[in-house]
């Protein structure tokens, strides 16, 4: 990644140890900078690249002692191929309207995340999020970034109910999924999945080659998801590298 910025403009730090979200008993720690604002969307392409995540203005990765559990994952958009259960899911949420909007926070959307939150993660890290704590997560930036919003068809008066969303980064080789959250009582939908599912048709129309979906977690339930997707790509030490269908195989016997 030195070759790609100035190494001079980060200073990395490394976090005390705290209880790991995704697997109980382990302890997690991570390695994470400061994005510069005068060249943060170019630093926040590279260290995506190599395995890093962005929060605000900070990019971070695990950095565990005796768990390499963490591994970063992405989808090469361009050569996938849906498969049967996927197009069932594209074909449900057919009904829903697609509108990529500026990064501005509104209170439609607080209201819509609260409301996920208490439903999926009422004990997670966010589930105190205030108004100008989600106001931070989504304006805070100095990178290329913005929301698409997912809702039901509306009128002549006005568009329909915001249904879903996510925050998405623009990178110079792919989407970057930030969060996505979405309307609890939709769950036929399978909307988290959608959403995933409709950057990579979006990816494939644009010719953007990833994308990126954070991290995948092995032994983590919660995680499990991501290993569906196929191809899928995992960040290894000697780089990116195609799930092969043994290990596919495996984390689908753990589930």
């Amino acid at each position: 990644m030195s070759q790609l910025f100035p190494t001079r403009q980060l200073r990395f730090f490394l976090t005390a140890p705290q209880p790991c979200p995704y697997l109980a008993g382990k302890f997690e720690r991570k390695v994470f900078a400061h994005l510069p604002l005068s060249d943060g969307a170019t630093v926040n392409d590279a260290l995506t690249q190599g395995g890093f995540r962005r929060s605000q203005n900070i990019a971070y990765r695990p950095a565990c002692e005796a768990c390499e559990a963490c591994v970063s994952a992405r989808i090469p958009a361009e050569a996938y191929v849906f498969s049967r259960s996927e197009r069932r899911i594209l074909d449900r949420n057919e009904d829903l309207t697609r509108h990529l909007v500026e990064a501005e926070a509104t209170t439609e959307q607080f209201d819509l995340l609260r409301r996920y939150l208490h439903a999926r993660h009422p004990e997670g890290g966010m589930a105190d999020m205030t108004w100008p704590d989600y106001v931070a997560m989504i304006e805070d930036t100095a990178v290329r970034t913005h929301i698409v919003e997912y809702r039901a068809k509306g009128t002549d008066e006005g568009p329909g109910p915001l249904i879903a969303c996510v925050l998405v980064d623009a990178l110079a080789d792919g989407l970057s999924l930030v969060y996505s959250f979405f309307d609890p009582s939709e769950a036929r939908r399978s909307l988290g999945s959608f959403m995933i599912l409709d950057h990579v048709i979006q990816a494939g129309l644009a010719s953007i080659p990833y994308v990126y979906l954070g991290y995948w977690v092995t032994g983590s339930e919660k995680m499990a998801y991501k290993a569906r997707f196929d191809p899928v790509e995992l960040l290894r030490p000697h780089g990116w590298t195609l799930m092969g269908a043994v290990e596919r195989a495996a984390i689908k016997r753990q589930v």
